[in-house]
């Protein structure tokens, strides 16, 4: 079975680290896109950053201030957050498309077929 397993979720003060692992198993082939989304209370589920086997990129908001790198070996995706704002607050999930997706990467939720159950990030003011 496919299964992408977060954790590294916690409570910080604003101005905080946190780092999140997303370790996926069960695919027979690497992905070409993983990714981080967050949902907040009462907004839409958004891309946070993605990754393909040659490139990264990040949502305007957290640029300068998250850094996404991935083990492509081990189907292992990691998230460094610094500097995180009260804004950051939300459970963040990990995604992947399937192996044999060869297109682009991006924010677009319906490119990914496989998701985390989700790790909860809180930011204190």
């Amino acid at each position: 079975q496919v299964q992408l397993a977060e954790s590294g979720g916690g409570s910080v003060q604003a101005g905080g680290s946190l780092r999140l692992t997303c370790v996926a198993s069960g695919l027979a082939d690497s992905s070409n896109c993983m990714g981080w989304f967050r949902q907040a209370p009462g907004k839409e589920r958004e891309g946070v950053a993605w990754i393909s086997t040659v490139s990264t990129d990040y949502a305007s908001t957290v640029k300068g201030r998250f850094t996404l790198s991935r083990d492509i070996a081990r189907d292992t995706l990691y998230l460094q957050m610094d500097s995180l704002q009260p804004e950051d607050a939300g459970v963040y999930y990990c995604a992947a498309t399937s192996p044999w997706f060869s297109g682009q990467c991006g924010t677009d939720s319906a490119t990914y077929t496989f998701w985390g159950q989700g790790t909860q990030v809180t930011v204190s003011s």
